[in-house]
């Protein structure tokens, strides 16, 4: 079981006090359809390996190399599946490369609902002719809040979802290696679903 800290209980862009609930994302679990988005703001928190943090927004993302995946299609919990849509974004692997220049091992995407899934370095960096991508854009047309803005898109899963991750609300990269600590050491979320 990991720790992840609600990113929208923090100060700045998040309000509130930090609240700390038992949460597993690596443990596919049901995900009640959300029609509304968890927070008014698409910005994200970042943490990295040496446990600096800053609020990354969908501009930050836009300044990034961007990258489009055709042929993407949504499979969302309590729905049909949709698409095809072509999503533009930055790979996942060049955000990481832009915030972190160091080894990593994995990183957890959060969703604001607490909804989140890992990513292993291994699957990040040999996803080359599909990139993972933090989707700003829809067939040409930017992503509304609505919509899942900002979205993680890993087009190689194409029956369940559960790595699809929409309305992100923090990024943890690990370096498990060097941190000398498994799950121990993640933070814990969950904003009580």
């Amino acid at each position: 079981m990991i720790a992840v800290e609600n990113p929208h209980s923090r100060p700045g862009p998040h309000s509130g006090e930090a609240e700390l609930h038992s949460y597993d994302p690596l443990r596919p679990h049901s995900h009640d359809p959300n029609p509304a988005p968890p927070s008014e703001t698409a910005d994200f928190l970042l943490s990295l390996p040496d446990g600096s943090q800053q609020s990354v927004t969908p501009d930050d993302l836009s300044r990034l190399p961007q990258a489009t995946v055709p042929d993407c299609y949504i499979i969302s919990t309590g729905h049909g599946t949709s698409g095809p849509f072509a999503f533009s974004g930055v790979a996942f692997v060049d955000f990481v490369r832009h915030f972190w220049a160091g080894e990593w091992s994995e990183a957890e995407v959060i969703s604001g609902d607490g909804f989140g899934t890992r990513l292993a370095t291994d699957e990040v960096k040999g996803a080359v002719k599909r990139p993972i991508l933090l989707a700003i854009a829809s067939d040409s047309q930017p992503l509304r809040r609505a919509a899942g803005l900002v979205r993680l898109i890993v087009p190689s899963e194409i029956d369940d979802a559960l790595k699809q991750v929409k309305w992100i609300g923090r990024v943890n990269i690990f370096n498990a290696e060097a941190q000398g600590r498994g799950d121990a050491g993640k933070t814990e979320e969950c904003n009580g679903l």
